[in-house]
């Protein structure tokens, strides 16, 4: 691995992640990228010929509502019963021996990082572990404390779909989804305000990035941004490593591997 990322992380006062879907594909998580890795995950869509952007759509919620939990549901039931793999435990025994500490920013909505013990999460996407009223009847949001029962063949949730406490109307993930102009983002917002104040007082930050693509750019460039003063970046990426040289530096493999290799003796 890369002597000058480990130089990096020798000399960090804070450490920020930025993680992308790839940090949990060795946790056993599905690889979204592109249609065919989507059907792969799930093929019951490939014989539908849905991609996962025609699911991941709003719309989906308000014309075929058993049809959009179906994909939610399966998700959060998969989510919840996934445990994080070591990288996450390392990362976090790391962070937390700087005297700045860790944070985390990441578009996922899975909630890896709380289930591995991060206390400071930001989630720019929001969570799949929370919910909010399709409706808008009002701009709560609450845990998803609901059990979706799927029918496998079909990927059709089963009524009773999850409601709002407040009208009885169907209730949503509080995801940012494509095209979504309905996402209540207070939540996300919090997150990102507490987490923009640490970097201010956050002494020789360092930010490892993790398998952040560019299909949907929004970790990468928060990485960038963040590490942009000081150029200390680790890009971890096995697909798309390439970052300029002023930048930072990468490493062209997976996120477990990379962080053993590492945080390992330094998190021990």
């Amino acid at each position: 691995m890369s002597e000058q990322a480990a130089k990096l992380l020798d000399g960090a006062g804070a450490l920020l992640i930025c993680a992308g879907a790839g940090m949990g594909v060795d946790s056993g998580l599905p690889d979204f990228r592109g249609g065919e890795g989507f059907w792969r995950a799930y093929p019951p869509y490939a014989r539908l010929g849905l991609r996962f952007e025609e699911l991941a759509d709003p719309r989906q919620f308000a014309d075929d509502p058993g049809l959009a939990w179906g994909f939610y549901g399966h998700r959060l039931a998969l989510y919840r019963k996934t445990v994080p793999h070591d990288g996450f435990r390392l990362l976090l025994e790391y962070g937390s021996r700087l005297p700045g500490g860790v944070r985390v920013f990441t578009s996922n909505v899975d909630g890896q990082f709380q289930a591995a013990g991060f206390g400071h999460v930001a989630e720019a996407h929001g969570s799949i572990h929370h919910l909010q009223c399709l409706a808008g009847c009002t701009d709560e949001i609450w845990p998803a404390g609901v059990d979706v029962v799927i029918d496998e063949e079909t990927m059709r949730a089963i009524p009773p779909l999850p409601a709002c406490p407040r009208c009885g109307g169907l209730a949503r993930p509080n995801i940012l989804m494509f095209g979504d102009v309905s996402w209540v983002p207070d939540r996300s917002q919090a997150q990102l305000d507490e987490l923009t104040a640490w970097r201010r007082t956050a002494r020789d930050l360092v930010v490892v990035e993790l398998g952040a693509g560019q299909a949907v750019p929004t970790v990468r460039r928060y990485a960038e941004l963040a590490s942009a003063a000081t150029g200390a970046l680790i890009r971890i990426n096995p697909r798309e490593p390439g970052i300029r040289h002023d930048r930072g530096v990468s490493i062209a493999a997976g996120a477990l591997e990379t962080i053993q290799a590492l945080v390992s003796g330094k998190a021990s």
